[in-house]
């Protein structure tokens, strides 16, 4: 294993984690429409996908949305319902600090959309963005995870060879795509865990 000389991260179930259920009982509560069907129209139907990618906006997502479910709800508090599901995962706060202090470059690879990454950075906390560079962010670059070219424009950007990079998900697609892409990457499951990865890697933060 090669000592990494930048480490990304992913959003989602790793610096924070999520509660996807809650964010669809929030959307029933301004809309109207029962959270499954939410469900369906979000997810089953491609809206989150589309969404993520980049490929259409939030005015696009609602008024999507709004035909499919048949309601009526302002597009901000809809917004707003969708994206308040996020906690910090505070565990985590204090690798990143480390890994800061030992003038280890650290960046953001996450699907996501804008709505969700504004009500973060929003949201006042103090890692974002702090000295994550570059956050490549699936809707600005209209690219997603397990794609390869995501991990090819994030590699880039970081300015160090795929194999002198450490990765972490939640997703084991998006792990064994990264690998694929010549980089080295974990299953994201704890904080331990990822301390461990890293110590057999060179990088000792304990």
């Amino acid at each position: 294993m090669h000592q990494p000389a930048f480490v990304f991260f992913d959003l989602g179930n790793v610096l924070f984690l999520f509660d996807r259920p809650r964010s669809f009982r929030q959307m029933s509560a301004v809309c109207g429409a029962d959270p499954g069907r939410i469900h369906e129209v979000v997810m089953e139907g491609g809206l989150q996908a589309r969404l993520e990618r980049g490929a259409i906006d939030w005015g696009e997502f609602h008024a999507e949305f709004s035909r499919r479910t048949e309601t009526v709800s302002d597009a901000a508090d809809l917004a707003l319902a969708a994206s308040d599901m996020f906690t910090l995962n505070v565990a985590i706060v204090p690798v990143i600090a480390a890994l800061e202090r030992a003038g280890c470059p650290i960046g953001i690879l996450s699907n996501t959309c804008d709505a969700h990454w504004r009500h973060l950075v929003d949201a006042g906390y103090a890692i974002l963005p702090g000295h994550f560079s570059p956050i490549v962010l699936s809707h600005e670059v209209r690219q997603m995870k397990p794609e390869p070219e995501i991990y090819s424009t994030a590699a880039r950007l970081a300015g160090v060879p795929p194999e002198r990079i450490f990765f972490c998900d939640d997703l084991p697609d998006n792990v064994a795509a990264a690998r694929q892409a010549g980089w080295d990457a974990e299953v994201f499951e704890s904080t331990t865990g990822l301390l461990a990865a890293l110590g057999r890697r060179g990088i000792n933060l304990a």
